[in-house]
């Protein structure tokens, strides 16, 4: 949607309830369900008897939100930011969070040029404890990185301590990273990562269910949680205590059927006393990015031993087909080469080639990037564009 373009009901509906209903209310996911986007709005906007499983005093507070939202001008702040509005049911929607039943985000407010239904199919969440000890850190970053050289997606947080580790060790192996914020995503949190989270909307994604501006309050924190752990293939927790926020990701995954993994830790360390937790139940212990792969790489098409690409060419959309087309036959060609050919910016088709190459299509040589072996065949035998 270009920004003359004008937004569809659904679409302002749902961007005026991310102001009144808070992520992961049941109830209110149960009402949309129900009754429709629409029809919650203008309950909520006509003050009239209250919807079914609500007091009336928190059916006031959510009229007394309501009569404050104002939709087209959340959706004018953010597209001044750059950042987009993906509804359920949409092309770019991952349909994994589907699985989170009534609790599935109303939308999710995206910043970054790449496709996130695409990257979703192919990510890990690597998430611990905020207060890392070197080594946490060390093993987040070792982790990503690994990960992101094998074309994966590394999805978590923006937090300090392994979160961060996280994102840095992804970014520094030229690779793809997606940070979930529990805030606006026009405004970082924390204010220390507000750099960090910029590079990564540059390079990778940033999203979240809070509209523009707002701030992250401990529930939200806690609830971002589940999308990253309904976003990914799997979750691998990176010291954690008995108590902390990354064990909520853990056993949401878990709830959900996704892989739940944990790197060991001292002994002695309380860091790593929940990550033993977990280790003692249904978790599988990793120690590098060959035993995460191995375990949720067998997944069908994502299996790190395919033998094609994840998915045919012909669903990749048509802005990304056209850079792939941009590549050469054979060796590789830089950024600025492939963008001229493709007829688009560069910083676009950067962000597409990330993309890609998590779809297994492309892979970095040096400051240039070349078709894998698998995705010769395929772009070679595709017809043309007409």
């Amino acid at each position: 949607m270009s920004a003359h373009d004008e937004p569809d009901g659904d679409l302002l509906d749902r961007i005026f309830l991310t102001r009144v209903i808070e992520p992961g209310d049941e109830a209110g996911g149960r009402w949309v369900r129900e009754f429709g986007a629409g029809e919650v709005v203008r309950r909520l906007q006509e003050g009239g008897a209250a919807l079914p499983g609500v007091s009336g005093k928190r059916w006031a507070g959510l009229l007394a939100r309501a009569a404050v939202a104002r939709p087209r001008q959340d959706l004018a702040v953010a597209r001044d930011a750059g950042v987009r509005f993906v509804c359920p049911g949409g092309t770019e929607w991952p349909a994994q969070l589907d699985d989170l039943g009534d609790a599935r985000p109303l939308g999710l407010w995206v910043r970054g040029r790449a496709a996130l239904r695409m990257w979703a199919l192919k990510s890990v969440a690597v998430v611990g404890a905020r207060a890392c000890t070197e080594y946490g850190a060390h093993m987040a970053a070792t982790l990503a990185a690994g990960l992101a050289e094998q074309g994966w997606v590394v999805v978590s947080g923006g937090a300090y301590g392994v979160d961060g580790a996280a994102h840095r060790g992804a970014l520094g192996a030229g690779g793809a990273t997606v940070a979930v914020l529990a805030c606006g995503v026009d405004r970082p949190y924390p204010r220390g990562h507000s750099q960090l989270i910029g590079r990564i909307a540059e390079q990778g994604l940033v999203i979240g269910e809070l509209p523009p501006g707002d701030h992250p309050t401990p529930s939200r924190f806690i609830l971002r949680n589940r999308v990253i752990a309904a976003l990914t293939r799997g979750t691998v927790v990176v010291e954690a205590a008995h108590r902390s926020g990354s064990l909520v990701t853990a056993r949401a995954a878990q709830r959900l059927g996704r892989h739940t993994m944990g790197v060991p830790g001292p002994a002695t360390s309380a860091l790593s006393a929940g990550v033993h937790e977990l280790l003692r139940g249904e978790a599988t212990l990793v120690t590098d990015a060959a035993d995460v792969v191995e375990l949720v790489g067998d997944i069908g098409q994502l299996a790190p031993d395919r033998r094609g690409p994840v998915l045919p060419r012909d669903l990749l959309e048509p802005a990304t087909r056209q850079v792939l087309a941009a590549l050469p036959g054979r060796g590789a060609a830089r950024p600025d080469e492939i963008a001229r050919r493709a007829q688009t910016a560069r910083d676009d088709a950067i962000a597409r080639l990330y993309e890609l190459r998590a779809l297994g299509y492309v892979e970095r040589h040096g400051d240039g990037w070349k078709l894998t072996r698998q995705a010769v065949t395929s772009v070679r035998g595709a017809p043309g564009p007409g």
